[in-house]
């Protein structure tokens, strides 16, 4: 049964296409994987399909009565709204039919005989509706779900804004649970969970019997939980049954096979034009040539796609720092409160250090004390002689308001448009996206301008808070090849084992210095 009819969707931003007459189809309990690389439209596609975004042309309709639940990347939570009225919030459609129950019994006392039989039916049907859907249960639910989740120990009635980027998607995800919708939308669900949870939502998504969308560029997790892939490239949506892993060793085959026919079909081109040309002046072959420059206009030609721009990342290193890059004497980091126990650190030149543990424990909350960016709320943080730090945040501000190219130019005023250009395409981006606003990018794109200006900037310690959020396959890998091949020294939080461990000399778990319960 098809809960989801996606039929000759085209959309794109200005002059730049995101895709073009892509049709989709969502069966029932399908487990699909939408990849692509950064830029190629997959949250686009996500907007479109709940009524967040109009397309261009073509049509999306759903099943009569489905009820989708939507992780958004870019959720933001409003303030003032505690973690229990978030998850209770699932249960919105519920508390409506209370209202509406309310008003049919306030209704009842003025009625004549014919709509009283009209109010009792409809309130009957209601009560069963409330009894079946576990109404007079929703404090409990509330409270298993947040126990599961580890938002108990947070307090129910802590203020939404008050919690890390993880602790917020564990919410949102509690709130998905707890209303059980028949399709789960989710949009880089990983980006902000550590690892513990990462698992959690691993064994949830595999026992959910309902379909789901999911896109990701954490490939071990998509291949522990998909059996469709759908795959985003060049303005096309193409399904392949399988795991991360059987799409890959697919698309390989096939794009080889389009090769071989390319190879095969320019060769026969290349004859029949020479054919053509020796033997279209003589009378005696000039029947036979023409036939064959028929054969030629005829001929639907092989295309082949046009390999997009992959990122080199390459760090400019400045002149060696001392010993030691840092050290701290009875840090104690927070901002109204204490997130940790007095903390004596120091790292050594050389080092590359990854700082683990769950969310909201203080990980970003410790970078930036170091690098003096919020001030301790005790204790002392020194920097080393020589210290040249390049940051990475984990965000960029949505408020920014000019191009790529501004954007690089606002920090090196002395580079030509020439370099500024090079620059951003060596980091994977095209012309249409240097010249677009940075807020229109995806969150991938957006991460690779910010990688822009790490690189043009000499430095001797990298400090990275998640670097690998939003960042695609291709982009992923070769960061991972630059930070191991970086003479420097680097701090990173990262929650990606796979990633980090090729050039990690020493991970630190954070959580056993934090006062946060977990």
């Amino acid at each position: 049964m098809s809960i989801l009819n996606v039929e000759h969707l085209s959309h794109g931003f200005g002059d730049r296409a995101i895709f073009q007459d892509v049709s989709f189809r969502l069966l029932k309990g399908e487990h699909i994987g939408l990849i692509g690389a950064n830029g190629e439209g997959k949250s686009t596609f996500m907007s479109i399909i709940t009524n967040k975004l109009m397309p261009d042309e073509g049509k999306v309709e759903w099943a009569k009565d489905v009820r989708i639940g939507y992780l958004d990347q870019h959720t933001v939570l409003e303030k003032g709204q505690s973690i229990r009225a978030v998850l209770s919030s699932a249960f919105d459609f519920l508390y409506e039919m209370e209202q509406r129950m309310n008003l049919i019994c306030d209704a009842m006392g003025s009625a004549d005989e014919t709509e009283l039989e009209q109010y009792m039916e409809e309130l009957g049907t209601l009560q069963d509706l409330l009894t079946m859907h576990d109404f007079y249960l929703i404090d409990s639910k509330v409270d298993e779900v947040a126990r599961a989740l580890g938002l108990l120990d947070l307090g129910l009635d802590t203020d939404v804004t008050e919690l890390s980027g993880g602790q917020r998607t564990r919410i949102l995800l509690g709130k998905l649970l707890l209303a059980k919708p028949d399709i789960l939308l989710l949009d880089e669900p990983t980006n902000y969970l550590d690892a513990e949870h990462i698992e959690w939502l691993k064994r949830y998504l595999n026992e959910y019997e309902n379909a789901f969308i999911l896109i990701s560029h954490d490939i071990p997790f998509l291949n522990s939980v998909v059996n469709i892939i759908y795959h985003m490239d060049h303005q096309e949506l193409n399904r392949y049954v399988g795991n991360y892993e059987k799409f890959e060793e697919v698309y390989e085959m096939k794009k080889m096979q389009l090769e071989a026919a390319y190879n095969k079909q320019q060769k026969e081109i290349a004859d029949l034009k020479d054919f053509v040309a020796r033997n279209k002046a003589r009378v005696a072959t000039r029947n036979m040539a023409m036939a064959r420059k028929k054969k030629l206009d005829k001929m639907d030609v092989i295309e082949l796609v046009s390999e997009k721009p992959k990122p080199e990342f390459h760090f400019k290193e400045a002149r060696t720092p001392g010993r030691y890059l840092f050290e701290t004497k009875d840090l104690i980091i927070g901002y109204d409160e204490a997130l940790s126990s007095p903390l004596t650190l120091q790292m050594e030149r050389g080092e590359k250090l990854v700082l683990t543990g769950a969310n909201g424990i203080g990980k970003t909350t410790l970078l930036k004390s170091i690098l003096g960016l919020i001030p301790p709320l005790m204790g002392e943080v020194s920097l080393g002689e020589n210290v040249m730090i390049g940051y990475f945040e984990q965000e960029m501000s949505q408020e920014i308001d000019c191009t790529c190219i501004e954007a690089i130019w606002e920090e090196f005023p002395g580079m030509s448009q020439y370099e500024v250009r090079s620059a951003l395409a060596k980091c994977g981006l095209t012309t249409k996206h240097i010249e677009s606003k940075v807020r229109v990018l995806s969150g991938g794109e957006q991460a690779k301008v910010r990688l822009c200006k790490l690189m043009n900037r000499e430095s001797n310690l990298l400090v990275l808070d998640e670097p690998t959020n939003h960042l695609d396959v291709d982009a992923k890998a070769e960061l991972q090849r630059a930070l191991n091949a970086y003479k420097g020294s680097i701090l990173m939080v990262c929650h990606e084992p796979d990633f980090y461990q090729a050039f990690a000399t020493s991970i630190k778990d954070c959580s056993k210095w934090t006062t946060r319960k977990i």
